[in-house]
């Protein structure tokens, strides 16, 4: 909300903003993110874009293709500058983990608000911690549904408190599998290579599937799924989207800069 609130004021002030992120959608108005995209496009004076489709979601709505900047993802920067401090074996170490493990991590409120599908969560975790350990970073919202409808009689799903983020990073990898309903996940596990099983009907990353290591799946089969992915070993080559390479700040710079000289 703070994305469209500054842009909505911007644009009624008559300052520039630029929108990095820009274009992307999962076509789903019923999450908040979603109006607050289309929103803030509409709004920003610079649109910097992370993939490819992201520009032709932004042509397709109207945009001028001027304001448009394929310039990368600056997620990846931080991933990339902090990727050295990442030490999946501490993480192990720390945890006791020992061989196989899946990181799971859920937030969204079609997975942890409602009890029906809370408890068919609950049950996947269950069944996945059947076949590796799952330790499963939660908010206290999202935690104390989960335990209620069936979470507490899975020995095996270890319930952390919110993690910071080189020590998550760290566990995510050195993780056989990840489980999520992140956005951003779904991008970093791109990068490292871990295989990444989304709970969502839909995602406004598309490029972490057709460029990287993400698949949309079901809470009826995502247990399955997973102890595939576990028994066939994380893929030893994957590709990555293009220009997820560390440069995105240097490009947006540049882009901001450019703007600013023709004024």
């Amino acid at each position: 909300n703070s994305t469209v609130a500054a842009a909505l004021v911007a644009a009624k002030l008559h300052i520039a903003s630029a929108h990095v992120e820009a274009g992307l959608r999962s076509f789903d108005m019923t999450m908040p993110e979603e109006v607050n995209r289309i929103l803030t496009d509409q709004l920003a004076s610079l649109l910097l874009v992370t993939s490819e489709d992201a520009t032709e979601h932004l042509l397709r709505e109207g945009a001028a293709r001027e304001k448009i900047h394929f310039v990368g993802n600056p997620m990846i920067d931080t991933l990339m500058s902090q990727r050295h401090k990442f030490d999946a074996v501490s993480a192990r170490a720390e945890y006791g983990i020992d061989g196989d493990y899946v990181i799971a991590t859920l937030h969204r409120p079609g997975n942890v608000d409602d009890e029906d599908d809370a408890r068919a969560v609950a049950t996947a975790l269950r069944e996945i911690s059947e076949v590796a350990p799952v330790m499963l970073p939660l908010h206290p919202r999202g935690r104390d549904l989960l335990m209620r409808v069936g979470l507490s009689e899975a020995p095996n799903v270890r319930v952390l408190d919110p993690l910071g983020y080189i020590e998550f990073m760290s566990l995510v990898s050195g993780a056989s599998a990840v489980v999520t309903d992140s956005g951003g996940v779904q991008e970093e596990t791109t990068i490292l290579g871990v295989p990444c099983f989304t709970l969502r009907p839909n995602t406004e990353r598309p490029v972490t599937i057709t460029a990287g290591t993400n698949r949309l799946v079901t809470v009826d089969v995502v247990a399955s799924l997973v102890a595939d992915a576990i028994r066939a070993g994380k893929p030893a080559d994957w590709p990555t989207p293009p220009l997820w390479d560390g440069r995105a700040g240097e490009r947006i710079a540049d882009v901001i800069c450019t703007w600013l000289a023709q004024k």
